[in-house]
């Protein structure tokens, strides 16, 4: 639904956005520890912005000069290293930026200088929504599909996923243009449960796998859209407030384009796995299919040596921007919905 989400986005959803900036910078990055390894941690007076380490000069010395490489001396030196040679030049030089920077800083932390910690697992939600093919200002979006994919951090693979359908209540028959968008028909929504029997299984879901408990945890979208509108819009639908452990999120846009240092014309899905050497998996629009992908350009964005922190959240039924000088902090554990009522 990636494209679609872009046109009603523009229209009137009764959300607003902060004023804070949408591509906040970030700080200089590593990838996550290996599972086995410490976890790493940040000192106060780096998570203000002091990087008077010396550790910091030498990763800016080897940045000037991976900054001069050729194309083709930067693929070279990346399968020399073992890493992806894949994606664009700027993303070669990313890569490699990053490798050399998570060897320094892992060797300073072995001893006693600077490291970072990370969660413990990355949850990708992809919605799927009611659609026409021009929506009218006052549509009201509800969820027919509830995917989730689970990336383990540690590991950079996706262990675990999610699926169900959801039955409409507003709005029971699909439009032709959303069953030939999401591939979703008309039996399987007649046949899936509420919204709010599904959040159910997906707070069970969470909880068995003790995310939010024995492990940090955040979850993750491609764009603001999932959250501050459809999820909003369905929790009022529906009549249970808003879940709290979905109250932030990383958007993924946000953070490949300030790791990455591409404008937002660049962050679409398409494009994001085209920058980075990948293709498309699956069906287009369908939810599960998408968030899969989501989750393959999380992964190689850690292995590049991003840190995919929380960047947006709701308060007060407002889309906020969260300061990359936040604390880093992870869902909250996951409960049954509760009645607005």
């Amino acid at each position: 639904m990636d494209e679609h989400k872009e046109n009603i986005h523009g229209q009137e959803d009764n959300v607003k956005t902060s004023s804070v900036k949408d591509q906040e910078k970030e700080k200089p990055s590593s990838r996550l520890c290996p599972a086995g390894e410490s976890a790493p941690q940040v000192s106060p007076s780096q998570s203000k912005g002091d990087f008077s380490h010396p550790v910091y000069k030498e990763i800016a010395l080897a940045n000037g000069h991976i900054n001069r490489m050729t194309k083709e001396e930067l693929r070279i030196k990346l399968a020399e290293l073992k890493l992806d040679t894949r994606g664009v030049k700027d993303v070669m030089k990313k890569r490699l930026k990053s490798h050399y920077k998570k060897q320094k800083l892992m060797q300073t932390a072995a001893e006693g200088g600077p490291t970072d910690t990370y969660y413990d697992y990355i949850c990708v939600v992809d919605f799927e929504a009611t659609c026409e093919e021009d929506n009218p200002s006052d549509f009201l979006h509800e969820i027919i599909e509830f995917p989730m994919v689970l990336i383990n951090t540690h590991t950079l693979e996706i262990v675990d996923t999610f699926q169900e359908y959801v039955k409409p209540e507003l709005n029971p028959q699909l439009s032709d243009f959303c069953v030939k968008l999401t591939g979703i028909t008309q039996k399987m929504v007649e046949e899936a449960d509420p919204f709010p029997v599904v959040l159910q299984r997906v707070v069970s879901w969470l909880q068995k796998r003790e995310l939010g408990t024995k492990y940090k945890y955040a979850i993750l979208t491609d764009g603001s859209w999932d959250m501050s509108k459809f999820l909003n819009i369905q929790c009022r639908v529906s009549r249970i407030k808003y879940p709290p452990f979905a109250k932030k999120w990383i958007n993924i846009r946000k953070s490949y384009g300030n790791f990455y240092k591409v404008p937002r014309t660049q962050t679409k899905l398409s494009t994001m796995l085209e920058k980075l050497g990948l293709t498309y998996e699956g069906r287009p629009h369908s939810g599960l299919d998408d968030s899969r992908n989501i989750a393959r350009i999380a992964v190689r964005m850690l292995q590049d040596g991003c840190q995919l922190r929380v960047n947006e959240r709701m308060h007060g039924g407002q889309l906020l921007s969260v300061p990359s000088s936040a604390p880093v902090e992870g869902a909250p554990p996951p409960h049954n919905p509760r009645s607005r009522d």
